[in-house]
């Protein structure tokens, strides 16, 4: 089959060629050339799924909803805490007393300033077993995790399927962005950039720093998802050429920028070059110590919970706080926080045989 050069958006685009735009709401962004009329319309019929929805995914996701993005697709495992609020533009006081899961009060702060944008939460964890049902439907994916094991299976998921996903990162003053285009049959191959193995063939070593040891200001975030969302508008509206081929990265605090070129893909690259998808194939993933919190996330338990019922039997052994979507358990100076999938969130530990055992104790092995 040969290849061409249609946008893959254009075959969602033309599926819904008079979708409903609201012209004076959009228009500021209308009246940008880069946007147009044409644009808006293609940005109400696109799907945009974002991984993770601490700082800076939230931010992603306020400016492609005010931006008139039709559906997005909000995933995240975690609950806002209070010591979110420094960063985390969608989130306030009321979610963190609350604990509420940060997709599902993502969700209800977008509806409250853009009702015609469809919200998807899914308060999960993503892994090899759930991408494709999570992912499939989006015409582009953004990262906005905090460990590279989550980022090396979107990029798994991404170069299998041919499709396009932006890599993001903030901490203390410093943000970068990657634009990934892989192979599509449907997409020029000139347009075919590095994927993340071709740059990062293998994870940080060594310490790395997270929110808790390193800190963030909120502007690094906003940086990074402001270039994120830019990015994305470019690919949804039909241009991707116009899309960044580098590894760009800024220190706001000491001025400095750095700029690595990914224009092209690695030949030799395990994944987008020799397709071996290690990450995706995966049945298992480590424990993982949560960016900005002295915790331990359980995952390897997938059944549903009766919350209520969980919460009579918890109620002796200390405070337990729950609502439909999750349920608190705190006996310091540890704080079980248990989803209805089973999953959990042990705070005041990083041992994971600790987290362990305590979940083995409280909710069952």
């Amino acid at each position: 089959m040969p290849l061409s050069v249609q946008n893959p958006i254009d075959a969602l685009t033309a599926a819904a060629p008079n979708a409903a735009v609201d012209t004076e709401r959009y228009s500021r962004q209308i009246l940008f050339p880069g946007v147009g009329e044409s644009g808006q319309q293609r940005l109400a019929a696109a799907h945009v799924a974002i991984v993770g929805c601490g700082a800076t995914g939230a931010a992603s996701a306020s400016l492609l909803a005010r931006a008139g993005v039709g559906t997005l697709t909000l995933i995240d495992r975690d609950f806002v805490e209070a010591s979110n609020l420094q960063r985390q533009v969608l989130f306030d006081e009321a979610d963190a007393a609350a604990s509420l899961p940060k997709a599902e009060a993502a969700r209800r702060k977008i509806a409250l300033f853009n009702s015609t944008v469809t919200v998807v939460p899914q308060i999960a964890d993503l892994v090899p077993a759930n991408t494709q049902e999570l992912l499939s439907a989006a015409d582009i994916v953004l990262d906005a995790t905090d460990n590279f094991e989550t980022r090396y299976l979107i990029n798994d998921f991404a170069v299998q399927q041919g499709k396009p996903w932006i890599y993001a990162a903030a901490i203390g003053a410093y943000a970068a962005t990657m634009n990934i285009l892989p192979l599509h049959l449907d997409r020029d191959p000139q347009q075919a950039t590095a994927c993340l193995a071709c740059i990062f063939p293998k994870p940080p070593s060594g310490p790395t720093e997270t929110c808790d040891t390193a800190g963030i200001l909120s502007t690094a975030v906003n940086l990074a998802a402001s270039i994120q969302v830019t990015e994305t508008l470019k690919y949804l509206t039909g241009q991707p050429a116009l899309m960044r081929r580098s590894l760009l990265s800024f220190d706001l605090w000491n001025n400095d920028r750095s700029e690595i070129s990914t224009a092209k893909p690695e030949p030799a690259c395990t994944v987008c070059g020799l397709h071996e998808f290690t990450h995706l194939a995966g049945n298992a993933r480590p424990h993982i110590t949560l960016c900005g919190r002295n915790s331990v996330q359980i995952h390897e338990h997938h059944r549903p919970v009766d919350l209520v019922a969980m919460h009579a039997r918890l109620a002796p052994h200390g405070t337990v706080r729950s609502n439909d979507l999750l349920l608190r358990l705190e006996r310091p100076p540890h704080t079980i926080t248990l989803f209805a999938d089973g999953r959990a969130i042990i705070q005041g530990t990083t041992d994971p045989m600790i987290a362990r055992s305590l979940y083995a104790r409280f909710v069952g092995s």
